[in-house]
């Protein structure tokens, strides 16, 4: 039996998650509530690949790891591979996904009267809601037993790139 969650659901969850730590349990202290947010994701993403890798062997190396999140661990929560994996071969990649569905409801896009604060306020609420997958990825690599950093990056949404940089 396959256990699935709505989309729709798990949008609804995320923007509750943030909003609930940005504005009621945290709302003077973002980076307190930065990091609850990521610590939510990485006990998702922990617990998710525990479940995806309960059959198979351990990985031989790190770019084997990457490439079983971008494949397989992506396709397993959002229907589709990463769009792009790239490396400097020294520890750090970049995972890029054209399309994040989790950023598709939010937009950049603005008129020109727009003061420069609404545009922050989007900007902050955008890498608040980048938390939580930034967590998810470096929870199901702790599973695979490689210690990282995580961050996002977006300059055109809904595209994001996801940097991981390996902790050796």
């Amino acid at each position: 039996m396959v256990r699935e969650v709505s989309e729709s659901c798990m949008d609804s969850l995320i923007t509750e998650i943030v909003s609930s730590y940005c504005t009621r349990f945290y709302a003077n202290k973002p980076e307190l509530a930065s990091l609850r947010i990521e610590a939510i994701g990485y006990q998702v993403g922990y617990q998710l690949a525990e479940r995806y890798t309960m059959e198979r062997p351990r990985f031989n190396d790190h770019l084997e790891a990457i490439k079983f999140i971008c494949k397989e661990f992506w396709s397993e929560l959002f229907k589709k591979q990463i769009d792009n994996l790239k490396t400097n071969h020294k520890g750090t990649f970049v995972l890029q996904d054209n399309k994040f569905r989790w950023l598709s409801h939010m937009s950049v896009d603005s008129p020109v009267d727009i003061s420069t604060v609404s545009e922050n306020k989007t900007a902050q609420a955008t890498s608040m809601h980048l938390k939580f997958p930034c967590g998810i990825i470096k929870g199901a690599l702790s599973t695979l037993g490689i210690i990282c950093a995580v961050s996002a990056d977006t300059s055109q949404l809904p595209a994001c790139s996801f940097v991981i940089r390996i902790k050796v």
